[in-house]
């Protein structure tokens, strides 16, 4: 049912975890299927240099989140943006149909991460 990338990124998950002081912060969950996720990024110079997540869910919900750290890291916040629901996917060889919902939370997540960083440094010009 899942391929063997999945299964290791669900096993050994990347970047699990928490920043205390993160610079951008993004929650998203699919009450249908109860799962929850946080990303959390640290920023320089436009480009994520930390990043972290925090997953309640389902080893599909673990397994995209591991991947989109992994995909955004050392990115610039633009590259980061255009992130899609299908590259985490692909770059996990795949996902059931039932399960793709994850990979989208995923993407969603990492993108809420970054509008939050974007509208805190709004704010913080003003």
């Amino acid at each position: 049912m899942y391929t063997e990338k999945v299964m290791d990124h669900f096993r050994n998950p990347r970047n699990v975890g928490e920043i205390p002081d993160a610079d951008g912060v993004g929650t998203v969950g699919n009450p249908v299927c109860g799962d929850m996720m946080t990303i959390f990024i640290k920023v320089k110079e436009n480009r994520i240099v930390d990043i972290k997540f925090k997953t309640f869910g389902c080893g599909a919900a673990v397994a995209t989140s591991s991947m989109i750290t992994e995909l955004a890291k050392e990115k610039p916040l633009d590259e980061a943006m255009k992130i899609t629901r299908n590259d985490v996917a692909d770059s996990l060889g795949g996902l059931p149909p039932i399960k793709m919902h994850c990979s989208n939370l995923a993407a969603d997540a990492l993108h809420e991460a970054i509008k939050d960083f974007e509208k805190k440094m709004r704010g913080n010009k003003k």
